[in-house]
C-alpha cells in the first residue's frame, strides 16, 4: 500500500510540473491581420486598366522583407477588367510581380490561357479539333511557348453531317499554325507579341492561310506560357509601365485632295 501512495503522489506532482510549463507558454490570441499590408498592382500600360487590384503580405520584419516575399507572385485576372471590355471575358492574363516601388507592385506578362467554358462551348461532334504549339525567343530573350486550337468547319453548301479532316490534311494545317506563330513570335519583342494577342488577329489570319487546305473556324492561340526570361532589368520594365500615348506616332495624314487642269488627261 505504501509504494502504491508514493506512486500515486510522484504522478501528482509531475502532472502540476506539465501545468505550469503550460501555463508559461500560452499566448494571446493576436489578429494575423494587424501585422499585414496592403500593396497595390500596376498593370502594364498595354491595358485599359492600371490599377488592377490589390495583394497582401507580412509587414517587414527583421530579415525578412516584405518586397522580397511580393516579388515573383502570380496574379491570374481577366482580360475584360484589363480592357473595360466585357466581350473578352473568356481570355485570362496571367501577371507577374517584377519590382515595388513604394507602395506599387510593378506587374509583367506573365501567361495567357482561355476560360474553360469558352473551350467547352467551341467542342462539339462531327468536326476535327486541329491543335498545334510551338516555341519561339522573342528579340528582348523571352522564350514563349503559344497553342493554338481550330476546328474544321462544313462547306457552304454541304450535305454530309460530318466535316472530318484527314490526317494529311490536319498535318498541313498544323505546319501552317506553327509557321504563323512562330514568324509572329520572333519578329518583335514581348510587349508587341502581347498587343498582337490581345487583339487577337492571329486566329484569323491562320483560318485564311489554312482555308486552301481544309475550311476551318474558331481558330485561338488557346494558351501562351512565358518559359524563360531575361535577367531582370528595371529599365526595360519601366518601357512597359511608362505609357505610349507619350510616344512620337506622328499625326494622322489627310487624304490629298488632287487640283487637275481639265484636259490634262488626269482626274477632275
Amino acid at each position: 500500500n505504501s509504494k502504491q501512495e508514493a506512486v500515486a503522489t510522484m504522478a501528482v506532482g509531475k502532472n502540476k510540473r506539465l501545468t505550469k510549463s503550460k501555463k508559461g507558454s500560452r499566448k494571446k490570441a493576436l489578429d494575423p491581420f494587424l501585422k499585414k499590408e496592403w500593396y497595390k498592382l500596376v498593370a502594364p500600360s498595354i491595358f485599359a486598366a492600371k490599377d488592377c487590384g490589390k495583394t497582401i503580405i507580412t509587414k517587414t520584419q527583421g530579415t525578412k522583407i516584405a518586397s522580397d516575399g511580393l516579388k515573383g507572385r502570380v496574379i491570374e485576372l481577366s482580360l475584360a477588367d484589363l480592357q473595360n471590355n466585357e466581350s473578352l471575358s473568356w481570355r485570362k492574363v496571367k501577371l507577374c510581380i517584377e519590382d515595388v516601388q513604394g507602395y506599387n507592385c510593378l506587374l509583367n506578362f506573365h501567361g495567357m490561357d482561355m476560360t474553360r467554358d469558352k473551350v467547352c462551348s467551341l467542342i462539339k461532334k462531327r468536326q476535327t479539333i486541329i491543335e498545334g504549339n510551338v516555341d519561339c525567343r522573342t528579340t528582348d530573350g523571352y522564350i514563349v511557348r503559344m497553342f493554338c486550337i481550330a476546328f474544321t468547319k462544313p462547306q457552304d453548301n454541304q450535305i454530309k453531317n460530318t466535316c472530318y479532316a484527314k490526317a494529311s490534311q490536319v498535318k498541313g494545317i498544323r505546319a501552317k499554325m506553327v509557321q504563323v506563330m512562330s514568324d509572329l513570335g520572333t519578329k518583335g519583342d514581348l510587349k508587341s507579341l502581347v498587343k498582337e494577342l490581345i487583339s487577337a488577329p492571329i486566329g484569323e489570319q491562320i483560318e485564311r492561310e489554312a482555308s486552301g487546305i481544309f475550311p476551318i473556324k474558331d481558330c485561338y492561340i488557346r494558351k501562351v506560357k512565358v518559359l524563360k526570361k531575361p535577367k531582370f532589368d528595371v529599365t526595360a520594365l519601366m518601357e512597359w509601365h511608362n505609357d505610349d500615348s507619350g510616344a512620337d506616332t506622328g499625326t494622322a495624314v489627310k487624304p490629298e485632295t488632287e487640283n487637275l487642269v481639265a484636259g490634262s488627261g488626269g482626274r477632275l
